[in-house]
């Protein structure tokens, strides 16, 4: 007796990346001075100004740190990516955010994105998403240093999760001739040590001694990075291609909530 061919089993999971063509995300970092996103299906990230030319000269919506015109940033968004995504597909976002930025930063995000129609948008601090591209050890305490352009900020991660922070507004587009790149190195070595004063558990020295992950356009900067290690006498790991680990870990991350139940697309 000859039999035809077993019925495939049905699966609420749609097909993995490529092979979905339906399936949209977008990892998005969005920076004071440069945002950069990457998309489903292209090899490249994206990687242009935050600036948006209304008509009456250029605007900068983000800045250090704070999204400051909601409206500019959706248009920016609009003109960066609005034309990539296919319809009538609805992408799942996933988006960095400062550690620091809190509910105000989300809300004004989430706007801003808004005109991109996502299905799902998911928020990740941009600390963890650069541990992410590093491959780094989350079970252990870690230190993450993003030096930006416009602000510079030090995350103690413990479990993968945002347990102290500290920023400044200062980064390497503030260096001049009268602010050498020792401003930052004294800044960071200032917020890290009011971090140890006031850590009550030995997480903060544990994940020192175990050496920081230097990000951002400042970790390409010998002169900072040589700096930071000789004043906390510790080592300094910058992560490959620290100008981009953000997104490229958001990318990851995207990844993985792209396979899970919870963002599956249902027939």
């Amino acid at each position: 007796m000859t039999t035809g061919p077993r019925p495939r089993p049905l699966t609420a999971r749609h097909r993995s990346w490529p092979w979905c063509r339906e399936c949209t995300g977008i990892a998005l970092d969005l920076g004071s001075a440069r945002t950069r996103a990457w998309t489903s299906g292209r090899r490249l990230i994206l990687d242009v100004p935050t600036v948006t030319f209304p008509g009456t000269g250029a605007r900068y919506p983000i800045q250090r740190g704070a999204i400051v015109d909601t409206p500019a940033t959706a248009r920016m968004l609009d003109r960066l990516l609005g034309h990539r995504l296919p319809r009538p597909g609805r992408p799942l976002l996933v988006l960095t955010t400062p550690a620091l930025g809190g509910v105000p930063y989300r809300t004004e995000a989430r706007t801003a994105v808004d005109v991109l129609r996502p299905r799902t948008v998911l928020t990740v601090p941009a600390a963890r998403a650069v541990a992410t591209a590093a491959d780094a050890d989350l079970t252990r305490p870690l230190l993450v240093v993003d030096l930006g352009a416009h602000l510079t900020e030090v995350t103690l991660l413990t479990d993968g999760a945002v347990t102290d922070a500290r920023r400044a507004a200062l980064g390497t587009s503030d260096l001049d001739s009268l602010t050498p790149p020792e401003r930052i190195t004294d800044t960071v070595v200032a917020m890290l040590t009011a971090m140890l004063d006031q850590d009550r558990t030995s997480q903060t020295l544990d994940a020192l001694r175990r050496g920081a992950l230097l990000a951002g356009g400042g970790a390409l900067r010998p002169d900072i990075t040589r700096g930071l290690a000789g004043r906390l006498h510790a080592p300094v790991h910058p992560v490959p291609s620290p100008h981009t680990a953000a997104v490229r870990g958001a990318a990851r991350l995207l990844h993985a909530a792209h396979a899970h139940p919870s963002t599956a697309t249902h027939p």
